[in-house]
């Protein structure tokens, strides 16, 4: 049957009401409401039904007194009762049947609100109504429906705690980012003798600070931040790390105006500190409220790029919620009054544990810090895999050249090549191999950096000094897929797990007799990574693969499995040939170093331009591996060598 409108408001019926309320608690006799079409359940339906759909009007609405509501002010003040909540209503279901007193029902109601984070926050609630004359049921509304706390005038509000954001920890389980020391400068606009010469003074105190400390320091809107300010006020002009604060003080402290305050940031120990690998930590940005507005709001800390953004929910942990309770005062404000309704605590981060070592790390960007082109060093612990340091120099930010890089790795790919060729028996360390000026596959001709030949020597030689004509002229012995065996069995192509993104290299394989002489020496279709590389190189100190790996805990869930232990015999005397560059070949440079140096140079051509190259460097010392790649670095001795050598020279001693 359907649901019929009350009947007009009768003189006597707000007594009937009143009296049957008063009556209702005394009365033994509670009976189960009835379950045919006249029960008192089809009308809280209904008035559930409207409440979540702000329309009321199938349902007879009443005030305690008896008094008839229209439908639009009771969905009025549900909704205002509600307040920050009113968005999203709640899920309403009745519990059972009501129960009936005379002409007075009872109805629990389960309020279910979803609110931010997907955080659930239940209760139940009584609906009473009144039967009218003529059988007919009417809901009995007051603010206390929503929630007992709740009266009129009152409004829903939530607070929003934002949690401790974690830590991404080293491989010895410190803090990377932790507070330390800063600076920041700023300028008192009544201390101000000439803002023309102030800022002429700071931009050169700031442009001497050493780059890694400190980004460009835009000062072109601060005579207008200055001249807007209150005559006392500080206004900031740039926060600096202590230490570089302290290579300009001299220059600036006495400056007309400048003030500075001391205090403490959350920074990684340097500013270009594995950054890309790292990512940053920013106030939430527009598109991150337009993509998650469930997750953020203005104000959060958010990571972005790297692990800060890929682990960004395990890092943040949840912020705590609290549903308060507001009235409107004077001037339509707004103001707690001190109810609360709701409270989910804060939950905190959780760290992030990474094989990064702070010493080796600061040791690969110190080697980069004079490079001008792009470029990039990974170092790999040879006993374990764990990537100590993977180091990007200029480039956008967030750019990862060390782990996404695809670029060709020239010569480096020799020791690729000669592991398939010694596994093949194809060469022995002594046996000749031929190094002309020139050699010509199909028509395609090879030939040597600066056109130098060796004529008939042992291949170690060739390997030592690099000989491209060398290796094209071996490249048949490795056959079609032989060169990607060889680099498969050191990890290349395969699927790894490290808990970012990494590309593990694509090894020429089959194509033309021409592409498998380039493919020999790095050439050709073949494509890595510096890590790539890095892992490689260790597979060779280690004899045998083992994934290098970057995140510790949360355990990456499917890292690759070990490799196979390469041959032996393969492994000693591919190892004696890396020795051989260091200490007479191509990586001579470093024949000084302390320890004792394996390595590979090599340089990669680009495009069509044999002028246009990369620049590489793979080799270990001691239980680091380590893979240099310099971006149109030109020979590899100018550039990747000398990066070598930096890198080495400051690693702590073993």
């Amino acid at each position: 049957m359907p649901l019929s409108y009350p009947r007009p408001h009768r003189p006597n019926h707000a007594r009937r009401l009143i009296a049957a309320l008063t009556t209702a608690a005394l009365t033994a006799g509670v009976l189960a409401g009835c379950s045919g079409d006249d029960g008192p359940e089809r009308t809280v339906d209904a008035f559930l039904s409207g409440w979540r759909s702000g329309d009321l009007q199938a349902v007879g609405l009443i005030d305690p007194t008896g008094s008839k509501l229209p439908s639009a002010d009771v969905t009025r003040d549900i909704k205002e009762l509600s307040g920050e909540l009113s968005a999203t209503p709640p899920k309403l279901t009745r519990r059972g049947e009501p129960k009936v007193t005379a002409d007075i029902a009872t109805a629990t109601v389960q309020v279910e609100w979803t609110l931010p984070g997907e955080t659930r926050w239940t209760y139940d609630r009584e609906v009473r109504l009144a039967q009218g004359d003529g059988d007919q049921w009417q809901v009995i509304w007051e603010p206390r429906v929503v929630h007992e706390q709740l009266t009129k005038g009152d409004r829903m509000a939530l607070r929003r705690d934002a949690s401790a954001r974690a830590g991404v920890l080293d491989g010895a389980g410190n803090p990377i980012v932790t507070p330390r020391p800063v600076v920041r400068v700023g300028v008192q606009p009544n201390g101000v003798a000439d803002i023309k010469d102030l800022v002429k003074e700071l931009d050169a105190a700031f442009r001497a600070i050493r780059p890694a400390l400190v980004p460009a320091v835009d000062l072109s809107d601060l005579p207008k931040r200055v001249a807007d300010a209150e005559p006392g006020a500080f206004v900031e002009v740039v926060s600096l790390r202590e230490e570089a604060y302290l290579q300009i003080k001299p220059r600036i402290y006495d400056l007309p105006g400048t003030k500075f305050i001391s205090g403490k940031v959350d920074l990684a120990p340097t500013r270009e500190f594995a950054r890309a690998v790292l990512g940053t930590v920013d106030p939430a940005q527009a598109d991150d409220l337009a993509a998650h507005p469930d997750r953020y709001v203005a104000g959060d800390l958010v990571g972005h790029g790297g692990l800060q953004g890929r682990y960004d929910e395990r890092l943040r942990g949840g912020p705590g919620l609290t549903v308060v309770v507001e009235r409107p005062i004077e001037g339509g404000k707004l103001e707690p009054t001190g109810a609360e309704l709701f409270r989910r605590e804060p939950q905190p981060g959780q760290a992030l544990k990474t094989t990064l070592d702070t010493a080796v790390q600061n040791a690969a960007d110190g080697s980069l810090r004079a490079e001008s082109r792009r470029s990039a060093l990974v170092a790999v612990r040879i006993s374990d895999g764990a990537v100590l340091a993977a180091a990007n120099g200029p480039g956008p930010a967030g750019e990862n050249l060390a782990f996404n890089a695809q670029v060709p790795p020239g010569s480096t790919f020799k020791m690729v090549s000669t592991l398939g060729l010694l596994d093949r028996g194809a060469i022995t360390l002594d046996g000749p191999v031929a190094c002309p000026k020139t050699f010509t596959v199909d028509g395609r001709s090879f030939k040597n950096s600066d056109n130098f030949e060796l004529g008939s020597v042992p291949f170690r030689t060739d390997f030592a000094k690099s000989c491209n004509t060398a290796f094209a002229s071996l490249a048949p012995k490795l056959g079609g897929d032989g060169l990607a065996a060889a680099g498969r069995s050191l990890g290349l192509e395969g699927q790894w797990d490290l808990g970012v993104d990494a590309f593990t290299g694509k090894v020429s394989t089959g194509g033309s007799l021409a592409e498998q002489a380039a493919a020999s020496f790095g050439q050709g279709t073949t494509l890595v990574s510096p890590l790539a590389m890095a892992g490689a190189t260790a597979a060779v100190a280690r004899g045998r693969f083992e994934q290098p790996k970057l995140v510790l805990d949360p355990a990456p869930a499917k890292p690759a499995p070990a490799g196979e232990q390469l041959k032996p015999e393969s492994v000693t005397a591919l190892k004696s040939m890396m020795r051989e560059v260091v200490t007479s070949g191509t990586g001579s440079a470093l024949k000084d170093v302390p320890g004792e140096v394996y390595g590979k140079t090599g340089t990669a051509e680009y495009d069509d331009n044999p002028a246009h190259t990369h620049a590489w460097f793979v080799g270990w010392r001691g239980d680091v591996a380590f893979a240099v790649f310099v971006e149109k670095g030109g020979a590899s001795t100018a550039s990747a060598v000398p990066i070598a050598e930096r890198f080495l020279r400051a690693l702590p001693a073993a």
